[in-house]
């Protein structure tokens, strides 16, 4: 049996009605700045079902945020809305990652819904419709504003891959400049590919001077 709102009338299968009428926060805690990573930063080895996703989220956030790479995970996990997490399949060790756009009540820490386009990029099946999967927050990228943005130019850069993992690779200050370097690994059904992507902006105003891609 797989889960998807097409066949569940509220959308998800283990709760009766998921949603509550109350204003949604666009983008809440977006980049976690100045918190602690320190409960989720090891792989967290649970579940994940699939969905068609829906109009609305607890997170005011669509599904179709990186591209449909999205998932949602309970209230009372230690992932938040639009946080990154990484995913990875147990059975043949494809990952992915994906943001946090939706949370549901009484929903267990390690399991996670991912949209059917995440579910498939793990190369599961959806007719099998649950899949084993380590879950691990990206806390690195979490806390580095640009790692993120560049993260979201590399998805719209190239839509037919699908970000697997990253990596800051340095951070350099040459006067009123500064420099972050970071490495993002694609993945299509035919290739992987890894792309450098660097940033230089002012610290001072936090202006970007420059932004530059190139494939490593």
């Amino acid at each position: 049996m797989y889960f998807n709102y097409s066949q569940v009338p509220n959308g998800y299968p283990y709760l009766p009605s998921p949603y509550h009428q109350q204003p949604y926060p666009r983008y809440p805690n977006y980049f976690h700045n100045n918190q602690s990573y320190d409960g989720v930063r090891q792989p967290v080895r649970g579940q994940a079902t699939w969905t068609q996703g829906g109009a609305v989220t607890q997170c005011g956030i669509p599904w179709s945020t990186n591209s449909y790479m999205s998932a949602a995970v309970g209230n009372n996990s230690p992932y938040q809305c639009g946080q990154t997490i990484k995913v990875k399949n147990l059975s043949n060790q494809k990952a992915v990652l994906v943001t946090v756009v939706d949370q549901v009540p009484n929903y267990p820490a390690n399991k996670i819904n991912l949209h059917r386009k995440a579910f498939e990029a793990l190369g599961a099946d959806v007719a099998s419709g649950i899949i084993n999967v380590e879950i691990i927050a990206s806390p690195e990228l979490e806390e580095e504003k640009w790692g993120k943005y560049l993260l979201e130019i590399v998805i719209a850069a190239y839509p037919n891959y699908k970000v697997t993992d990253y990596s800051k690779l340095s951070t350099q200050q040459n006067g009123n400049q500064m420099r972050e370097d970071y490495k993002f690994v694609l993945q299509s059904p035919q290739e992987t590919i890894n792309i450098q992507g660097t940033v230089v902006y002012n610290p001072s105003t936090d202006r970007i001077i420059s932004i530059n891609f190139k494939e490593i």
